[in-house]
């Protein structure tokens, strides 16, 4: 996007810069003003719509910085923290699949990150790395504001359990006691690991008969539906076309509250469309992208409050 007239400012036209252009940022963006001064990673990325919602948020706090997207391949992300140190970079927001290579590549994790599992959030401050989750925080916000509900007093199914921001939810969920927990997983190995993780953090929390492992299989998700209140799409199934169903048709029902973490542009995810065809009341990836977005901005300016309604309507306006 460019603004033209007195004063303008020229902010970054790319949908995402790659790793070899981070690497010689210095002939990639020696003209980028308001300097590039966070950015959020993945592979991919250019679908991110963090910075419709970050770069608002610096405006409207008199920041003179810009939030990019750099597509970042496995293996190389805390080479891509150092070159962000190097170039003046204070922060990073962290997407699939990097989360749980980000919390090995950081010098500091704080606890609760620890717990969940995964860094979604880099501070980088007196070039040192430090990681922080805003998922499971996020999560637990934007529950309540879409549904004016707290997990700790619900059923909650989490699909897709054991993967990166399957177990942010799953602990989260734990640490603010749960009523009852479900989780699923394709992987049966990697559950049977998260389990192990569960009953060290679980701590008299949630009584063990309220965790309960279901199969991932048709028969056995949809019984686990009809034992939910909170359902959560933690897998990346419905991102893009031709993804396979995630849950038996018709499972669904007007009381269930359906949570995905997927968002797509312009549309529905499947599940979505789903809970509305049975009348049950949603919230889509955009509801946790927003609050854990807010989340990382206040670990980046300690001390103030992010500008969530800013925040929220540039999500809105992408």
């Amino acid at each position: 996007m460019t603004e033209r007239g007195p004063g303008a400012k020229t902010w970054a036209v790319s949908d995402f810069y790659t790793f070899e252009q981070l690497r010689n940022w210095q002939e990639t963006a020696p003209s980028l003003a308001p300097p590039a001064r966070f950015a959020v990673i993945g592979d991919p990325v250019g679908h991110s719509k963090s910075p419709q919602m970050h770069n608002p948020a610096l405006k409207a706090c008199g920041v003179d910085a810009q939030y990019i997207r750099v597509q970042v391949p496995a293996g190389r992300v805390r080479e891509a923290f150092e070159l962000f140190a190097r170039h003046g970079f204070g922060g990073v927001n962290i997407t699939i699949p990097h989360k749980q290579e980000a919390m090995a590549a950081v010098d500091e994790v704080d606890t609760l990150a620890r717990q969940l599992g995964a860094v979604n959030t880099l501070v980088i401050r007196d070039g040192s790395f430090h990681g922080h989750n805003t998922d499971g925080p996020g999560f637990l916000r934007s529950v309540r504001e879409a549904f004016g509900a707290d997990v700790r007093d619900l059923s909650v199914l989490v699909l897709g359990a054991a993967g990166g921001a399957g177990r942010a939810v799953v602990m989260q969920c734990l640490l603010s006691g749960c009523w009852k927990l479900l989780i699923a997983n394709r992987s049966q190995d990697r559950l049977l690991e998260l389990e192990k993780e569960m009953n060290a953090l679980r701590q008299g929390r949630v009584p063990r008969r309220r965790i309960i492992r279901k199969n991932w299989d048709p028969a056995s998700l949809a019984l686990a539906v009809r034992e939910a209140d909170l359902i959560v799409n933690a897998t990346s199934l419905g991102m893009k076309d031709g993804d396979p169903a995630l849950l038996p048709g018709m499972c669904l029902s007007p009381w269930h509250l359906v949570y995905d973490m997927v968002y797509r542009a312009g549309g529905d995810t499947p599940l979505i469309a789903d809970a509305k065809a049975a009348g049950a009341r949603h919230a889509d990836g955009m509801s946790l992208l927003l609050h854990q977005g807010a989340i990382a901005f206040e670990h980046w300016f300690p001390g103030v409050t992010a500008p969530l309604e800013v925040m929220r309507a540039g999500l809105a306006a992408a």
